[in-house]
């Protein structure tokens, strides 16, 4: 009798997410900081499109958060549905309630690999060439929560350097996201800043993927007047996140599409991305379990 009535009320259960997943008219897609916002709207319309088709939602509200924050905290917050974090971005999201998204995919760099890395970047006229120059100078920082662009260089660099950042380098400061620390150490604000890569390819290029790739592309920067002074050991890529409240059918249609999407629309694909890419592979929380650590430790939630 027992077993015949927990089957019954799984079925229901089963009957109720189902019918849930038919119910959201409005799917919430939040986009993280470090861009103009105008470039992020841009590149993520043709999202906005696919998803409409595919599922048939009234409405795909985009949400070009001001800082990383404004995406965990709508993550957090059950205002955003769907965002594609950083690795530490996930990790203070995970720190604070372990159940509130689920990594779905990821992407995959064009070597196959699933990670990137943090590189610094100083002007050619500085004289910086490798980051022990760098001592007493002005030091670039992304975002409180950007993996590439905070936690891995705060806690890796001082293992080249021998010093914590705050102690080396005359200053550190906050730039408010990617492209403008990129760009104040383009303007001689900083004298290196800390930025995402994927590392691979031409120089010259910007790399295959990364905000140096894109603003190479958009002729914010000319790499000619650019070296590379520093870089991290691997990163994982950042993942796309799924709120839990959704539900598993909901994780699993839209891990699909986004499977899909290299190929249906590579244009597309390449605009949300930000370069070059092979494409999306599976995760689970299990792959950032290290920069979870890694993100108490040095920084807390």
């Amino acid at each position: 009798m027992l077993k015949k009535t927990l089957l019954a009320a799984t079925a229901l259960l089963a009957l109720a997410g189902g019918a849930a997943a038919q119910d959201i008219k409005e799917f919430r897609v939040g986009i993280l900081g470090g861009e103009n916002e105008a470039d992020r709207l841009r590149n993520y319309a043709c999202l906005s499109d696919h998803l409409k088709k595919e599922f048939g939602f009234e409405k795909v509200s985009l949400f070009p958060a001001a800082d990383y924050d404004g995406v965990i905290q709508g993550l957090l917050g059950g205002t955003l549905d769907f965002a594609e974090l950083g690795a530490s971005g996930y990790a203070a999201t995970y720190i604070k309630d372990p159940k509130a998204v689920t990594p779905i995919l990821t992407t995959q760099q064009t070597d196959g690999s699933t990670g990137y890395y943090s590189i610094g970047l100083a002007l050619k006229s500085s004289g910086i060439k490798t980051i022990a120059d760098a001592k007493g100078k002005k030091l670039g920082y992304a975002d409180p929560d950007s993996t590439s662009g905070y936690l891995v260089p705060l806690t890796q660099i001082p293992k080249t350097t021998g010093m914590p950042n705050d102690k080396f380098f005359a200053s550190t400061q906050f730039n408010g996201g990617h492209e403008n620390n990129l760009l104040a150490a383009y303007d001689g604000k900083v004298d290196v800043a800390v930025d995402d890569s994927s590392g691979l390819g031409d120089f010259k290029d910007g790399y295959t993927s990364g905000t140096f790739r894109k603003e190479v592309d958009k002729g914010a920067v000319d790499p000619n007047k650019l070296v590379e002074v520093w870089r991290s050991p691997l990163i994982p890529n950042g993942p796309l996140v799924v709120r839990n409240a959704l539900g598993t059918e909901w994780q699993a249609k839209l891990t699909d599409f986004f499977l899909k999407l290299p190929t249906t629309d590579a244009k597309c694909f390449s605009a949300i991305e930000g370069g070059d890419f092979k494409g999306y592979v599976k995760v689970n929380p299990d792959f950032y379990k290290a920069v979870v650590e890694v993100r108490k430790a040095a920084i807390g939630g």
